[in-house]
């Protein structure tokens, strides 16, 4: 049996999960489970990153302590954010969160050196402020103290491989959403950074899902009392992960996974870019083995989470399933909003914002929780519904079914509106979507599968899925 650890890294939670392989099917297993918060320091919105880094060990101590023989480890994150390295290797500051204003309306800036329609042309990455882009140009314009001291950008993922194995690269799932990288080529777009005069010097050769990175150095062997455990690149963007843990039924069936985002796409061959996907602003991001994520970015179910926090400051403790229960005997179930609005990006106060949205668009103001969670239920269904409208215009393809995995499976509510308000079926699965992804490259980097097709079989065995019906 090959014993092998994926840390899978949100934006609110980590995870250090143990994958069991027997050779047919695949066993997940928990060791270690801790919080993500941000922290806001000065009016700016951190990672805290020295904190991560020590769960990261302990995720490890507790693995060995349980498996003596661990294969390797593999580690996902969220996309975008990196840290800079000064040229002793020390962090020279907390990587900033892509939620911080910092970014806010500096597109109008980038657009006066090259346009938007040149960058998707080269990059095929949807427009976002918080992409690494808009991110690194914000550091030229107001942190050029810290740019002219850095000497290495690592990504997320990177930063954590590089210190515990010391080799720096820059994974390609990850980088290719930063909108920094040649979509065709597979290697950074130097014309464009130049353009923008950002230090391309900075950057890292491009390391692909499913090579070595390296093995744990001497200092963490040491610590943690480990051998040296190797370290595998998987599809280190946690989408990237997902998405090549999903059984996906067929050429006409859509992912669409829930989590703190809803991503909804396809996996192409090969960069869909043309007039229609700059139109509806959807992304070409990077995927395993060579694949492209044609998807768009939805905001998830981080408004659902931010509901119930604010809920429990302000008013009573409440759980998820009373939000649901709360939401599902609601009378008046036409209450919406547009879970992309830039006032549900950062809100201070969630909820507010969610009655002056509905209030502002001639809606009423919801009265109490039920009313206020079915506002974004039925904000992301029909955000969903738009998405494969959207998606079938530009690639000219019937969607007949959505694989829906992550976090969202658990709300049923979610996923039989999902069914109601597309009118396709919904097949749900797996819950742990870049875990399972996560560990298939791990398997394929030790040998032990040969391909992603094969490593989708094995997660297929491995679960249980159920479906959704449209209610007619």
């Amino acid at each position: 049996m090959k014993v092998i650890l994926s840390f899978d890294f949100g934006a609110s939670s980590g995870r250090a999960i143990i994958s069991k392989y027997d050779g047919n099917k695949i066993e997940l297993e928990e060791v270690h489970r801790f919080q993500n918060e941000p922290v806001l320091i000065g009016g700016h919105l951190y990672w805290d990153f020295l904190r991560l880094f020590h769960e990261l060990k302990i995720g490890i101590k507790k693995a060995k302590a349980k498996y003596k023989d661990i294969s390797s480890i593999g580690i996902d994150t969220w996309a975008v954010d990196y840290g800079l390295l000064d040229e002793n290797n020390n962090l020279i500051s907390n990587p900033i969160h892509y939620r911080d204003i910092r970014t806010n309306n500096i597109i109008k800036d980038i657009e006066k050196s090259v346009s938007f329609e040149e960058i998707y042309k080269s990059t095929g990455i949807q427009y976002m402020e918080l992409n690494t882009l808009y991110q690194l140009y914000s550091d030229l314009k107001y942190r050029n103290n810290l740019l002219k001291e850095a000497k290495s950008l690592l990504f997320i993922p990177d930063l954590f491989n590089f210190y515990l194995t010391g080799n720096k690269y820059n994974e390609y799932t990850n980088a290719s959403t930063s909108q920094m990288l040649d979509v065709k080529s597979k290697n950074w777009d130097f014309k464009l950074l130049d353009k923008l005069g950002l230090p391309s010097s900075l950057l890292q050769n491009i390391i692909m899902p499913g090579e070595v990175w390296g093995t744990l150095n001497k200092d963490i062997q040491a610590e943690l009392e480990v051998g040296s455990i190797p370290v595998i690149a998987v599809g280190s963007h946690d989408t990237a992960s997902a998405v090549a843990g999903i059984p996906l039924e067929d050429e006409n069936s859509v992912y669409l996974i829930c989590g703190t985002w809803s991503l909804l796409g396809i996996e192409s061959k090969g960069p869909i870019i043309n007039e229609a996907s700059l139109k509806q602003n959807f992304t070409n991001e990077g995927g395993v083995e060579g694949t492209i994520r044609f998807l768009k970015n939805i905001n998830g179910l981080w408004i659902l989470q931010q509901l119930k926090k604010a809920w429990c400051e302000r008013v009573e403790e409440i759980s998820f399933p009373d939000i649901i229960k709360a939401a599902k005997a609601v009378k008046n179930n036409n209450f919406i909003i547009d879970p992309n609005n830039v006032a549900f990006m950062a809100p201070l106060n969630i909820v507010e914002e969610i009655k002056n949205y509905c209030a502002k668009d001639g809606q009423g103001t919801p009265s109490d929780l039920g009313e206020v969670a079915i506002s974004v239920y039925n904000g992301l269904t029909n955000e969903f519904n738009k998405v494969i409208d959207n998606l079938e215009e530009v690639t000219g393809k019937a969607v007949e079914t959505i694989n829906l995995v992550g976090g969202g499976i658990q709300d049923e509510l979610l996923c039989q509106l999902t069914a109601d308000v597309t009118g396709k079926k919904v097949i749900t699965g797996p819950l742990e979507a870049s875990v399972f992804g996560n560990a298939i490259m791990q398997l394929k980097a030790l040998g032990e599968i040969k391909s992603l097709e094969e490593g989708r079989a094995i997660i297929k065995r491995s679960i249980e899925m159920k479906e959704y019906i449209p209610k007619k």
